[in-house]
């Protein structure tokens, strides 16, 4: 009798297994395919919105980057209102905080968003004086500037490899900066405006973290007043500059193009930031910084490609150095955070086999 029903259950643990084994081979095939969407949606916004920046900003007529700034911002106001009426209409399919303005919240965040101003703003002018082949390159000391920030800052020491790392990135950048003046196209003006945003950039990522308890730890609340507060701030600065004229004597002003593809800047500018979230959430930070790396890589080849412009080899020895000491560095950072999870799991296993053990006396 026994026998039997040891006979039955291996049969049923075997069928059980077998139809296990198909859905956690579908379940594979399904989070596979999901990853690679997602990182496909996250490299062709990405991408697009870096060409189309370009378009904006490259414009001859137009001299006005600031105020390009200032109306994707509000384009992404605009947004989250829309998102968070949707979010209200159709609560199962749209999932959005609700917001409602608060005075207090908008001035603790202050703070974060002059450093988000400088770091959109000197983003776009980087790019609108150097192009995107060399942007990569151009905007390429933010690892740097994480590493020196980190130990001023947070005082937070960085590992030898990791410094090695940032030391590649340096030689790749100043090797880019040798090149493009070799070739006559360097801009000194894109240049320094691409390290101050590299600064802004990893000024960004730390007071993030400091404000993030006064939006509740969301992110999409933190873009809004982010951008709301942006968008009041850019208002006088766009009449300093004298954008005003500028934009007065627009001979496109009335075009619907022109407007469509501002609107469209916006629509990327705010989407992007749903895209990075979401590739993140489907794969692991590090991860995200290697699909970004990659995706610079790619961007460079295209920007060569689109302009049909000859480059030397030791321009592009420059960007392979940028892209290959931020990937080590990613891999590098990703070791020592397994590191230290190790030694917390083998604690963990001496400590409850040693409970075990006392037990078992």
């Amino acid at each position: 009798m026994n026998r039997s029903q040891l006979k039955r259950s291996r049969i049923l643990r075997m069928a059980f297994s077998g139809s296990t084994r198909s859905e956690k081979d579908e379940s594979f095939i399904l989070r596979a395919s999901r990853i690679a969407a997602v990182v496909a949606v996250y490299w062709f916004i990405s991408i697009s919105m870096v060409f189309l920046n370009n378009y904006l900003l490259d414009s001859k007529e137009l001299d006005a980057p600031i105020f390009i700034t200032f109306f994707q911002c509000v384009v992404s106001v605009g947004l989250c209102w829309l998102m968070h009426f949707l979010s209200k209409l159709c609560p199962g399919f749209v999932d959005f905080p609700s917001l409602k303005f608060d005075f207090r919240v908008s001035r603790e965040i202050l703070p974060l968003t002059v450093v988000f101003i400088g770091m959109i703003t000197f983003n776009n002018l980087c790019l609108k004086y150097v192009g995107v082949a060399f942007y990569t390159v151009g905007r390429s000391l933010t690892t740097v500037f994480n590493v020196a920030l980190s130990y001023t800052v947070l005082k937070q020491t960085t590992s030898f490899y990791a410094v090695l790392c940032c030391g590649v990135i340096l030689g790749g950048f100043w090797l880019g900066v040798d090149q493009e003046s070799v070739a006559g196209s360097l801009s000194w003006t894109g240049v320094i405006f691409g390290i101050i945003a590299s600064l802004c950039v990893s000024l960004n990522a730390i007071y993030t973290k400091k404000v993030m308890p006064v939006v509740d730890g969301n992110l999409w609340k933190l873009s809004y007043y982010n951008n709301l507060n942006a968008s009041v701030l850019f208002i006088p600065l766009i009449v300093i500059f004298g954008e005003l004229k500028s934009l007065l004597a627009f001979n496109r002003l009335t075009h619907l193009h022109f407007w469509g593809m501002m609107v469209l800047g916006g629509v990327f500018g705010f989407a992007i930031g749903y895209v990075t979230g979401l590739q993140i959430k489907f794969t692991s930070p590090l991860t995200h910084n290697v699909s970004g790396t990659a995706k610079s890589c790619a961007q460079t080849v295209l920007a060569v490609v689109h302009s049909a412009a000859s480059k030397s080899k030791l321009w592009w020895t420059s960007n392979m150095m940028v892209l290959v000491g931020s990937f080590a560095y990613t891999w590098v950072k990703g070791l020592e955070m397994k590191k230290v999870e190790v030694p917390s799991e083998t604690r963990t296993t001496t400590s409850s086999q040693k409970s075990k053990e006392d037990s078992a006396v």
